[in-house]
């Protein structure tokens, strides 16, 4: 169940305009748009919506990270996007009244999101029509994102598969150090096995392997990749 929704200690027209798809607004309308969000706030864990749900509104990250899954015909989770501070889901709800939703999105740390009302999103885009350019670009990123993960899980390869999934952390959370592009992990390795159809016993031999060779290094959920190009030739 979710929990009641906590203050927003974001300020104003300042945090909106932080979020991608509103960078061009005014702060006339950067201040409309703060006016119409609503504000929840979910624990790590919580469902923000589940698979099969009706929803008309679009979720905004303000802090946090949250994940999309769906349920095989296995009954296994299939990890689909990884989301944080500034993406968004429930895009296609924009363009069909009443979509229902073809995933579940889990909150993967204490996590805040705005909400905007279809409706109010319709009027918006309607007056700056470079919102619904970002979403649609974004909505393409996805899809590219989706067909070389399917590309990736055609393969009975791990090792392909689990450098595929290591370089893109590398792009969405990677940090450069003197010691290379360290991550944070943002999931567990039970759940980088079900993001690419592995066993949790595979991802820690595959990067005992990697670490083994130079390529990484990790302690615990800090991993540094020292060899990005070495996952780029696997990959």
């Amino acid at each position: 169940m979710k929990t009641e929704p906590q203050r927003c200690v974001c300020s104003g027209p300042v945090c909106a305009k932080l979020v991608p798809i509103f960078t061009s607004l005014s702060e006339e309308d950067l201040v409309l748009v703060t006016s119409l969000v609503k504000k929840e706030f979910y624990k790590k864990g919580q469902a923000l919506i589940n698979e099969g749900q009706i929803s008309n509104a679009l979720f905004i990250i303000h802090y946090g990270k949250v994940k999309l899954s769906k349920t095989t015909i296995e009954g296994k989770e299939q990890i689909l996007h990884l989301l944080m501070h500034g993406d968004f889901f429930g895009e296609l709800s924009v363009f069909q009244q009443n979509q229902v939703s073809n995933f579940t999105a889990y909150a993967l740390e204490d996590t805040e999101v705005c909400i905007l009302n279809r409706n109010d999103l319709a009027l918006l885009m309607k007056k700056h029509s470079d919102i619904s350019v970002k979403i649609v670009q974004e909505m393409t990123n996805r899809l590219s994102h989706t067909e070389n993960l399917l590309q990736t899980l055609a393969t009975n390869d791990a090792e392909t598969r689990l450098a595929h999934l290591l370089t893109y952390f590398c792009e969405k959370y990677g940090k450069k150090t003197p010691e290379g592009i360290e991550i944070l992990l943002p999931i567990t390795r039970e759940e980088m096995a079900n993001y690419i159809g592995v066993t949790r016993e595979t991802i820690s031999r595959k990067l005992s392997k990697f670490e083994a060779e130079g390529t990484v290094q990790v302690d615990g959920k800090r991993l540094i990749v020292k060899e990005l190009s070495k996952l780029y030739l696997i990959n």
